[in-house]
């Protein structure tokens, strides 16, 4: 029996009630709706989700992500085995969401296991050009932040790059047409930084989001190469398109494309599918709706001065 605090017995629940109890939950499970069962089609999990983010940021910065040790000698051997290790992972939770897909579309015949081999195949012949990207971001954090002292400061602190790390994983997955995993994994890094980047926006390289709590990136934004935003940033959609009952069409360009080299700062919202041009800087606060010609500044006019006067 349970003891309390002070060690005198706490009262348990009767069989009886809980029997009803569950009874009355299992009745709320019979629809299937929120329940992920080994039956059937079993969906990825949360748990599997991290556990493949945490693989490929270690396959991407060796060393930084677990407890192993590297030497250069021995990093063929390290590879070879994590490559293993995210080849299975991946393959195995890209065909239970790709056999999910086809049960909900009720289709037959959809190829899942040779669909989710080619993707992951692909994904993984990828890594060398996002390890190049991955660099130049880097570098664009380290040359755009003067608190920053070293390239490996970056790599375990800066939010903004392991934000930009998971989404360039998921884009690929996402552009391969495989469902549910992309979202889960760029939804994991929104919690753990606070940065909000759809797996279908397309990223520049040389992106730099300082501090970068509360950014959006949607869907069908496109960012240039050297690209820096600030914290509380939104790339949005202004409105969405309907069709004729009403209904949201998706996939369609909403959001903005950002040319080469442009800055947006603090708390700014850019929206809809406008375009702007490379070289502009968007300062904090502004709500921008309108495209921009190349090397444009546009910003708020700053507040009347405050008169401060002694009370009394």
């Amino acid at each position: 029996m349970s003891m309390g605090s002070n060690n005198t017995p706490l009262p348990r629940l009767s069989g009886k009630k809980l029997s009803v109890l569950v009874d009355r939950i299992c009745d709320t499970y019979q629809d299937k709706v929120g329940v992920n069962s080994a039956e059937g089609d079993n969906l990825p999990r949360y748990q599997e989700i991290v556990e493949l983010a945490c693989k490929f940021n270690e396959v991407i910065f060796p060393g930084f992500y677990t407890q192993r040790s590297y030497s250069m000698a021995a990093m063929p051997y390290h590879t070879g085995h994590l490559i293993t290790e995210l080849y299975g992972l991946l393959l195995d939770l890209t065909i239970r969401a790709c056999r999910f897909e086809c049960a909900q579309a009720d289709k037959s015949n959809c190829c899942v296991v040779e669909r989710s081999e080619q993707a992951v195949t692909s994904l993984l012949e990828n890594i060398p050009e996002l390890r190049q990207s991955m660099k130049l971001d880097i570098e664009a954090a380290y040359a755009g932040d003067p608190a920053a002292t070293s390239f490996s400061e970056v790599i375990l602190s800066y939010p903004g790059l392991r934000a930009i790390t998971v989404q360039r994983f998921a884009h690929l997955l996402y552009h391969a047409e495989i469902p549910l995993i992309p979202r889960m994994l760029t939804e994991y890094a929104h919690a753990q930084t606070g940065i909000d980047i759809h797996p279908g926006a397309h990223l520049g390289k040389g992106m730099f989001i300082d501090h970068g709590t509360g950014v959006v990136i949607g869907e069908t934004c496109h960012i240039g190469n050297n690209v820096k935003i600030y914290q509380g940033v939104t790339l949005g959609a202004l409105s969405f398109p309907k069709d004729a009952c009403g209904m949201i069409i998706k996939g369609k360009k909403r959001h903005p494309t950002l040319e080469d080299n442009v800055t947006i700062y603090a708390g700014a919202s850019v929206l809809g599918d406008i375009v702007i041009g490379h070289d502009s800087i968007i300062g904090g606060n502004v709500w921008l709706t309108d495209s921009l010609p190349p090397n444009t500044r546009i910003m708020i006019s700053p507040p009347e001065q405050k008169i401060r006067t002694n009370g009394g």
